[in-house]
């Protein structure tokens, strides 16, 4: 009788320690869980947009390379590049990157083309939404320059930056890399080329060491409207 006893005890025992076992694991799961969360929350939220494409080699690596580091960027493309390499706008748009406007042939505003500005905006709006079916919202007007008219008139919305790497003006990879790191905070606009091999390298570089310093990387329209 007492070896019963014993045996039944050391059942219940076993039976205990294995739902204290069990609570323990889902309550570490859980605090694991909402750590988890709230550092998803914490992110720090940033734009990597580029412009002048798109290259029918670069653009190409560079949205490789995006693809296999889960980022999303914004891509403001000329008209007559995007006419040129319809297969890369379609890409871009199908792997979930903003397509904007950066003119037919990369002109710039000034008092006496705005006309002829206003048209190369619509006739690179069309091309866009002919390739990708997507209304064009957002446009990088070559320089800076811009009419807020437009704005008005076309519904579009210009998009400057904050971060300028002039890497457009430089092949050195490192170089470039650490202006953007160096000066890169959260809801930055930055601004690169995708014309350039040497770009293309940085570009990634850049996101390597961003989204290790917690950032996450977003379309432009996230950090105007969000």
């Amino acid at each position: 009788m007492n070896w019963n006893r014993r045996v039944l005890s050391c059942i219940v025992l076993a039976i205990l320690l294995a739902a204290v076992i069990m609570v323990g694991y889902l309550h570490q799961g859980k605090v694991q869980a909402m750590g988890k969360r709230m550092e998803e929350g914490d992110k720090k939220k940033i734009a990597l947009t580029f412009d002048d494409g798109p290259h029918p080699h670069y653009t190409e690596q560079l949205l490789d390379g995006l693809k296999k580091r889960g980022v999303k960027a914004t891509f403001f493309v000329t008209g007559e590049h995007a006419e040129k390499h319809p297969e890369v706008i379609k890409r871009m748009s199908e792997e979930g990157h903003l397509i904007g406007n950066h003119t037919y042939s990369h002109m710039q505003l000034k008092s006496g083309n705005k006309e002829v500005f206003k048209e190369e905006l619509i006739k690179t709006n069309e091309i866009i939404t002919g390739i990708t079916g997507e209304e064009v919202l957002y446009v990088r007007p070559p320089y800076g320059s811009w009419d807020k008219a437009f704005e008005t008139e076309l519904n579009m919305f210009p998009v400057l930056w904050t971060v300028d790497p002039l890497d457009w003006c430089s092949s050195n990879v490192e170089r470039i890399t650490q202006k953007v790191v160096s000066k890169a905070g959260e809801n930055d606009i930055i601004l690169m080329h995708d014309y350039y091999p040497s770009t293309i390298t940085a570009a990634l570089e850049v996101v390597d060491e961003l989204l290790e310093k917690g950032y996450e990387f977003v379309t432009v329209d996230e950090i105007l409207f969000d």
